[in-house]
């Protein structure tokens, strides 16, 4: 029914690796958001881990305008590092995926 079962299992083990390749890939892939003109800088990975925190001397004693900064920034690095973060693993996915009819939703 689906042919070579075999070849098709070896093809969905080597997507599953290229997968894992990604991952761990985009750990070095750093994406940078800021707020504020600069004030706050956050740096994150493509996998939206966040590396660091900058926050200029201006806003240690601003509490609420510090964390509205923080807030925007974040969110600034996040969506950026999500936008690639699924560009990438879909990628990776279709890649290794074996041709099976009537499944074609990385089409």
């Amino acid at each position: 029914m689906f042919g070579d079962m075999q070849g098709m299992m070896a093809k969905l083990q080597e997507a599953q690796q290229k997968i894992e390749e990604t991952k761990a890939r985009l750990n070095t892939v750093l994406v940078n958001g800021e707020s504020g003109n600069g004030k706050v800088k956050v740096t994150v990975t493509a996998n939206r881990e966040i590396r660091s925190i900058n926050i200029d001397d201006s806003l240690l004693n601003e509490k609420d305008e510090l964390e509205d900064y923080l807030i925007i920034a974040l969110n600034n690095a996040l969506n950026s590092a999500n936008e690639i973060n699924e560009s990438e693993m879909a990628a990776a996915a279709k890649g290794g995926m074996p041709d099976i009819p009537g499944l074609d939703m990385f089409k």
